[in-house]
């Protein structure tokens, strides 16, 4: 299997450009999500054919996902070196993939506790308020002289911020475009005089409030500490620990006193 049979270019678009680990993260699921379809498929087949099949897009998974962290230089992934295709067999991929899901569980997790961060709870009184300020800039958007395709384009990103309500946390960043889009309408949003702009401030304000108390709750639950580094699967092999050696029967000679 080659690039274009595990990601396509929709999806590749789609990744964000902004974070490499989500973007490495993301990358993953979806190829193995194709390289998993791809052996199921090949698994009705029980011949030598399918087998070598099954090897070869096992091969081009860890090919493209080597390039993928080299890419967004994700380490320790980015410095593994591929095996030669005759040096490749079934358990360099089972070593691959368990220290893969090793490395994408940290990443997976770091990105939730930073989601979580740049995200507010949403509790069903801000729900209401939001919601409130909501019903009033679309009648405000409605009475102004906007021409009908703005209007429309306006009312149409309301109802999908009011979607967002509908989640247990409300990202930050998606409070910020909506208000970018409504103060950067024409000024015939805002020729209704300041209650549109009350209303912008407002939510604004709601949303900060609501934050705040959601950070000091965290705090009060989990301290506030740094990110962890991600961990590699293993220690380099000259920093593994040696196992004790069991002592012998007859080392018990040298503790007996005579």
């Amino acid at each position: 299997m080659q690039l274009h049979e595990f990601i396509k270019a929709d999806e590749l678009e789609a990744l964000p450009d902004d974070d490499a680990h989500e973007a490495f993260a993301q990358f993953v699921r979806i190829a193995q999500t194709r390289l998993s379809e791809r052996i199921e498929a090949l698994s009705k087949h029980d011949d030598q054919q399918s087998w070598q099949q099954i090897n070869d897009a096992r091969h081009g998974f860890m090919n493209i996902v080597v390039a993928a962290a080299k890419k967004f230089e994700i380490e320790p992934i980015a410095s593994l070196m591929m095996p030669r295709n005759q040096e490749y067999d079934d358990q360099t991929f089972r070593q691959f993939q368990s220290d893969l899901d090793f490395f994408v569980t940290q990443l997976v997790l770091e990105n939730s506790a930073r989601a979580k961060r740049d995200s507010v709870s949403v509790s069903s009184d801000l729900k209401a308020k939001i919601r409130t300020y909501l019903h009033h800039l679309r009648d405000a958007i409605e009475k102004s002289d906007l021409d009908e395709d703005k209007r429309g384009k306006l009312l149409d990103q309301l109802d999908a911020f009011e979607a967002e309500l509908e989640k247990r946390r409300l990202p930050l960043m998606t409070v910020t475009l909506m208000v970018i889009a409504l103060a950067s309408a024409p000024g015939g949003l805002w020729s209704t005089g300041e209650a549109a702009q009350r209303l912008v401030a407002s939510i604004f304000k709601v949303v900060g409030e609501a934050k705040n108390a959601d950070d000091e709750a965290r705090k009060r639950l989990i301290p506030v500490e740094p990110p962890k580094a991600i961990a590699p699967p293993r220690a380099p092999e000259g920093e593994r620990k040696p196992i004790p050696r069991r002592r012998a029967s007859n080392d018990l000679d040298d503790d007996i006193p005579f």
